[in-house]
């Protein structure tokens, strides 16, 4: 990776309008932007903000949404989704045949271990962005899933024309340091809704027994690119219904049970998903074009969907576990219960044997 040609703001609050001019001139060749403002900020793992632009010539967005390295956050980027899988995504050519914001420029520098995305301000088009607190409705879903199986079919073990484009895209794996979430802080907050199958568990019961062999699973069968991290809070709903997908930035090659299983049962409340999980997943199967001979055994399929809710009860039990550090804690706990009820609903640990 060379050393970006623009430069990364070190400080998102002091961005300049011929930073800004040169980083829209491809999509937007007449623009000289004038006036850069911050109009909100909402950091987490990364540093975000959203930007009011004018121009004294030419034309372009009104605002831009912005995504940046947090200094702060770095080391645990590294362990996790990574710093240079969403820049790559944007920067390789390659069009994804599913809602998401358009980029207008992605930056990264291997040298400092930095990136900068700077994205269109996606309620400019009237999305509403959700979290768990909001959860989608089935149609909804089913339009995610639509979404999803588009872009799995597209990319299904290597048969697009595309993959040579993606040849950096790495495999999803298990990654290190989960095992020092305090795990009994966490079940404590979930509190009396943790079914006996979950409330047993122990940080290396869930780690080795649960998380790690079905991650395992995933470059074990069939391959797809997949968002890597769909779960609701990464979504957003246009005023026509259509679910689209924020946040790249776990971008990997794996089997496709992943993204179906942890945007499917983190979106729905509990009861909606025991109500419209069957339907759903048909919709999904009726929607990825695959030859007959390609798509999924029904029995494969249902089996590896029912080891799914391992990876977000995992995610999300040690994100519950830290309080508000990664997370706001009343998101974090809806997604957490939502995850363990699928656990125990699905029987994951058994099918995860069936899987080895």
């Amino acid at each position: 990776m060379k050393t970006p040609e623009l430069p990364i703001p070190t400080d998102l609050n002091r961005i300049s309008p011929q930073w800004m001019t040169e980083v829209l001139a491809r999509d937007f060749p007449s623009a000289q932007v004038s006036d850069v403002a911050v109009t909100t900020r909402d950091d987490g793992t990364n540093r975000r903000v959203r930007l009011r632009l004018e121009y004294s010539s030419g034309s372009g967005p009104s605002s831009v949404f912005v995504k940046a390295t947090d200094p702060d956050h770095k080391e645990l980027l590294k362990l996790t989704s990574g710093i240079f899988h969403e820049p790559n995504l944007f920067n390789s050519g390659v069009s994804l045949p599913l809602e998401h914001p358009r980029v207008h420029a992605a930056i990264a520098d291997e040298a400092t271990y930095d990136f900068v995305v700077v994205m269109e301000d996606i309620t400019q088009r009237g999305a509403d962005p959700r979290d768990a607190t909001r959860p989608l409705t089935a149609d909804q879903v089913a339009t995610g899933l639509r979404g999803l199986a588009k872009l799995h079919g597209e990319f299904w073990n290597h048969r697009s024309e595309k993959v040579p484009s993606l040849a950096w895209l790495e495999p999803f794996r298990a990654w290190d340091g989960m095992e020092i979430a305090p795990l009994p802080e966490a079940l404590r907050r979930l509190g009396p809704s943790a079914p006996e199958s979950v409330a047993d568990l122990t940080i290396t019961d869930l780690l080795e027994r649960i998380w790690k062999p079905f991650i395992r699973t995933l470059t074990s069968s069939d391959q797809t690119l997949l968002h890597g991290d769909p779960h609701i809070g990464n979504t957003y709903v246009l005023p026509d219904g259509t679910v689209g997908f924020l946040d790249w930035q776990v971008a990997r090659r794996g089997n496709w049970s992943l993204d179906v299983g942890y945007f499917l049962q983190g979106s729905l409340t509990i009861e909606d998903r025991r109500e419209h999980e069957a339907d759903l997943l048909s919709e999904y199967l009726s929607a990825l074009e695959l030859p007959a001979h390609e798509l999924p055994a029904t029995d494969d399929f249902w089996l590896r969907y029912r080891a799914s809710p391992a990876h977000g009860l995992t995610l999300w039990l040690a994100t519950l576990s830290a309080g508000d550090l990664w997370q706001r804690p009343d998101i974090a706990l809806a997604l957490a219960e939502r995850y363990a009820a699928a656990f125990d609903d699905l029987d994951t640990e058994s099918s995860l044997v069936a899987l080895r």
